[in-house]
């Protein structure tokens, strides 16, 4: 019988698990690239398509650099290759005539937090932050001076520095169809077209309508000024401590799972284990750097990075574990509030996906979270207005929840929140509640193993048990047969590929 360890919030969890039981790892990572600065600059030099960095940019010309807080991978490092590609990226406009002076660093965070002083200084290596002199600007969603970009039929709200300059440069990490590339673009929009990307699989362009608009204000903003694009693909993170090498090395899934003093790790406060998990050293690298059409650079990325960090299914599972790590998949990392611990598991994890949903139609998801009501101040307030929703039926209602979104965009409060870079835009909760429709309408019911709040996990349509052991047994019984159960080692999540060729 193997003995499976699973991280749920900051407790080890360790599931004594059927023989049969499938055991979800990703492969080991890939070698990464020694140097990232050089691996960007070459790109900038030869990309995939279109032409190169210099040739784009007459000298003393203005650059605007889009980039993407770092948040995703969960969990991320200090190590981020992103903060070098950056620093070159801008290092190479200066190379070629635009001075730091001339070049505009636009974060584009969508709907989430705005980032801070503090949260800004992690963007690029100090060295690089000492010199720069140029302009650093944060989008505001919601800033009344938006640029009405026209696109056929359709227009986008975007931030003026995307247009007021004589090149834009897209520097991120190809994590989904929804974070990078393109995607940056959109972050950098209004909050109505935000509101519009949706995604069926986070892995996969044709499901994605998100990707479809990210495309389009692509297509209509090169008409205006040059585009290129920067592309990193990502390693799975490699943890340090007693962590290291979970989850893609089966002796340390195994020294984990016989780990002795798991027992009195879980005695300790919450808040110290936070604290001892947020202090294990982690490392992220990256083994690929493209460059070209923002796009397209972000497309061969992403299918890199699903081709070496995919744990791959023969058929699918009938039901699947998820383990909910301690941290939002925002920043600042905090503990999540239920509707963030099932967009984690539900509307992340169980998005992950290409060549088919891991779960067979109408199976279980089994999200391993505490599930506890707390709503860190000021940072998760808006979350509020989205369970005061679905108390009042709105979960089953799609009309009344509609109309307590639009209530929430409007509320001047909490929008003043926002600008002040204090909580998130009021639209997020309802964004990420509609992320997890998707799993959620193959499911036929999600598990809370471990719940600590039931009232939460029924207003939210999903069943509470007190355990991982209760859980897996319901499981079983909701099926007419020995149910094929996987168990997702992770965080960081990872992608999951389906063999549509063999069936169950």
């Amino acid at each position: 019988m193997p003995r499976v360890p699973l991280l749920m919030g900051t407790q080890l969890v360790v599931v004594e698990a059927d023989e049969d039981a499938v055991v979800l790892a990703p492969p080991p990572p890939v070698e990464p690239i020694a140097d990232v600065t050089a691996a960007v600059r070459d790109a900038l030099r030869f990309p995939l398509a279109g032409q190169p960095l210099e040739a784009l940019v007459p000298r003393g010309a203005r650059a605007t650099i889009v980039v993407e807080p770092p948040a995703l991978p969960v969990p991320g490092s200090l190590g981020d290759p992103r903060r070098a590609a950056i620093a070159a990226t801008m290092s190479e406009l200066d190379r070629a005539g635009v001075s730091l002076a001339r070049q505009t660093l636009l974060v584009a965070g969508g709907l989430t937090r705005r980032l801070g002083h503090r949260d800004l200084e992690l963007l690029v290596p100090p060295e690089f932050a000492r010199r720069f002199h140029g302009r650093v600007e944060v989008h505001d969603v919601e800033e009344p001076d938006l640029i009405e970009l026209e696109s056929g039929a359709r227009s986008f709200l975007v931030n003026p520095a995307l247009t007021q300059t004589d090149i834009v440069v897209v520097v991120t990490a190809a994590e989904t169809v929804l974070h990078g590339g393109a995607a940056a673009l959109l972050a950098a929009s209004g909050p109505e077209s935000l509101r519009a990307a949706d995604a069926y699989s986070l892995l996969e362009t044709s499901t994605s309508g998100g990707w479809k608009l990210a495309v389009e204000l692509e297509a209509a903003l090169a008409r205006r000024v040059p585009l290129l694009g920067v592309s990193l693909t990502l390693n799975t993170p490699a943890l340090g401590g007693v962590l290291q090498g979970y989850p893609y090395d089966g002796q340390a899934v195994r020294r984990i799972a016989n780990f002795p003093l798991r027992g009195l790790f879980g005695l300790l406060p919450g808040a110290v284990r936070r604290g001892v998990l947020r202090r294990l050293p982690s490392e992220l690298s990256a083994f690929a750097v493209f460059a070209g059409p923002p796009s397209v650079a972000h497309a061969e990325a992403l299918l890199r990075g699903v081709e070496s960090r995919s744990a791959v299914l023969d058929e699918r599972l009938d039901a699947v574990c998820i383990p909910v790590p301690h941290a939002t998949p925002h920043l600042p990392r905090e503990a999540p509030n239920p509707a963030l611990a099932a967009y984690l598991g539900l509307g992340l994890a169980l998005r992950l996906w290409r060549d088919g949903f891991p779960v067979v139609e109408g199976g279980t998801a089994i999200l391993l979270s505490r599930f506890r009501r707390r709503f860190p101040h000021p940072t998760q307030g808006p979350y509020r207005a989205l369970f005061q929703a679905i108390r009042s039926g709105g979960a089953r209602e799609p009309e009344e929840l509609a109309l307590a979104e639009r209530a929430a965009a409007a509320d001047a409060r909490t929008l003043a929140a926002y600008r002040a870079g204090r909580s998130c835009h009021p639209l997020l909760p309802f964004s990420e509640w509609s992320a997890c429709q998707p799993a959620i309408s193959r499911l036929g019911a999600v598990l809370i193993a471990g719940c600590r709040d039931a009232h939460a996990a029924r207003q939210l349509g999903f069943v509470p048990t007190h355990g991982i052991s209760a859980a897996l047994a319901m499981a079983q019984r909701r099926t007419d047969r020995p149910a094929r159960i996987g168990f997702l080692l992770s965080p960081p999540y990872f992608p999951l590929r389906v063999d549509q060729s063999t069936p169950r």
